[in-house]
């Protein structure tokens, strides 16, 4: 099966290193061949497939070497570099039915740190992700702390091995679970009335408590 010949002549990069790569899209289409700049951005490839295919750039997947390439990494351009006879696999989204406004991008789903975040957490986030492989939700529970907690739990873990060489592991654990218990009852505003009525004044009770008292007022005026 011959494939057909794309030679692009205006791409946002340099073309001393042109390469050749295969374009295979998903489906019944006949694969392509594409010169390309060895580096490329991708959102620049993206761009340049969906014209020549006429396609949808907002809907293109690109996969290179089982990887999916995106856009920008850290809010930087991500750049992708070719070598001459690669392959590249371009996915089609399906478009939503016509009246329902569904967003299965994959990447909605997934832990994103917030614009105003520091560079430095950044980069950690980048090498934690894309480096490490961590899951989304352990980084959420890393990036969601703060710097005080850490703290806190350096030190915990600091004290855990002194108080088993005392014997004191036990009391250690317990001591800790009623400081969380303590440090995560909050306090109440003024005129707040707490769920228990034994901490109100005069055992005021909450408008709507069912107990004893209410069951027995409730069978005697016959609202039972």
């Amino acid at each position: 099966m011959e494939m057909e010949e794309i030679v692009e002549e205006e791409t946002s990069g340099k073309h001393e290193n042109m390469v050749e790569i295969t374009v295979k899209t998903i489906g019944p289409a006949r694969p392509s061949r594409l010169h390309v700049p060895s580096s490329i951005k991708v959102l620049d490839l993206r761009k340049l497939i969906a014209r020549k295919n006429h396609l949808p750039v907002e809907n293109l997947k690109l996969i290179l070497q089982g990887k999916v390439l995106h856009d920008s990494e850290d809010e930087d351009d991500s750049y992708v570099r070719f070598n001459d006879g690669d392959s590249l696999i371009v996915a089609v989204k399906p478009k939503a039915p016509v009246g329902l406004d569904i967003d299965d991008d994959d990447e909605d789903l997934k832990f994103q740190l917030p614009q105003s975040t520091s560079q430095w957490k950044r980069k950690l986030y980048s090498f934690l992700r894309n480096r490490m492989k961590l899951p989304d939700i352990v980084l959420m529970a890393i990036f969601s702390l703060g710097l005080k907690a850490w703290a806190l739990i350096i030190l915990w873990f600091t004290l855990a091995p002194i108080a088993h060489k005392l014997d004191l592991g036990p009391l250690y654990i317990l001591g800790t679970g009623f400081c969380l218990i303590f440090l995560n009852l909050g306090r109440r505003q003024p005129g707040d009335v707490s769920a228990y009525s034994i901490f109100n004044e005069d055992f005021r009770e909450l408008p709507g408590t069912l107990n004893a008292d209410a069951i027995d007022r409730d069978i005697r005026t016959g609202q039972f």
